[in-house]
């Protein structure tokens, strides 16, 4: 199960862009910048999958929910927790389904679900990163209050510690503006979160805007997956002593996303 997202990834559940992601019919609507070329989206998305599976993770590829091209982007559909899995609830209208077909896959895997975010409360995925015991998450345009107490009262039974971040309307979800890099480590953009929010944690601070953000992939054991756009952030990690994998994930970004926008994380461990 998973604790921290900063320990080493051992399973994660990523879907293939195979048809869907390229034929969506209204960008507007599904919240899409432009459609991804297919050939090159699948070819970005399987070295992704070559990356984690050759650090050791193991890769459950799910095929694509029908005329819901973001289903590509797993990471906001369900939350792992030492628990068990929390089934959340998306705020796009037009994602609302994919929580069913995650919890789906999750239970054919021996997966226990452990509670799920109700009408009207949503939650999604990316707006949730959780650090050892403190459950940062981001109060932003797909998560609102009450998904927020929803899911509070479940991780505090868990021992989590909550802060809530509130976030911009310009800023999609959390992911972009913090992710761990280690256990006690965070990457995070700093007009958008204070020290005071990270206390506790090491912080190395980025400003964020254009392609640089704070989405990355932690593997752990200090590697991680960055978007080759993101140059800025690259480099300062390098600089850090991290092993970094840049990537090409171009073709994600014109669908709003991120690197750790494609993974949704079963299972980590020190």
């Amino acid at each position: 199960m998973l604790k921290n997202e900063g320990e080493r990834l051992k399973q994660v559940v990523v879907c293939t862009p195979k048809h869907e992601y390229a034929s969506a019919s209204n960008l507007e609507k599904h919240n899409i910048g432009e459609l991804g070329n297919p050939k090159a989206a699948i070819e970005q998305h399987d070295k992704l999958k070559a990356k984690l599976s050759e650090f050791g993770a193991e890769v459950i590829d799910l095929s694509e929910l029908e005329e819901h091209p973001n289903s590509v982007f797993t990471r906001d559909t369900a939350l792992s927790t030492p628990k068990g899995y929390i089934k959340l609830r998306l705020g796009l209208k037009t994602r609302q389904g994919e929580e069913k077909w995650m919890a789906a896959a999750l239970d054919s895997m021996g997966e226990t679900c452990v509670g799920e975010i109700k009408t009207p409360g949503t939650v999604e995925g990316g707006d949730v990163v959780l650090a050892g015991n403190v459950a940062f998450i981001g109060q932003s345009i797909r998560t609102n209050e009450e998904g927020i107490g929803q899911l509070s009262t479940l991780l505090e039974k868990m021992g989590y510690e909550i802060r809530v971040i509130k976030l911009p309307e310009t800023i999609l979800h959390l992911d972009k503006a913090l992710m761990v890099l280690g256990g006690k480590q965070v990457l995070y953009c700093k007009e958008l979160i204070s020290k005071e929010q990270i206390e506790g944690f090491e912080g190395i601070g980025i400003s964020c805007g254009g392609d640089t953000t704070a989405n990355i992939i932690c593997l752990g054991d200090r590697e991680l997956i960055i978007n080759c756009s993101n140059s800025i952030v690259i480099d300062l990690l390098k600089a850090e002593n991290f092993i970094v994998h840049n990537l090409d994930l171009r073709e994600f970004a014109k669908g709003m996303g991120g690197p750790n926008c494609l993974i949704m994380p079963v299972e980590r461990s020190a």
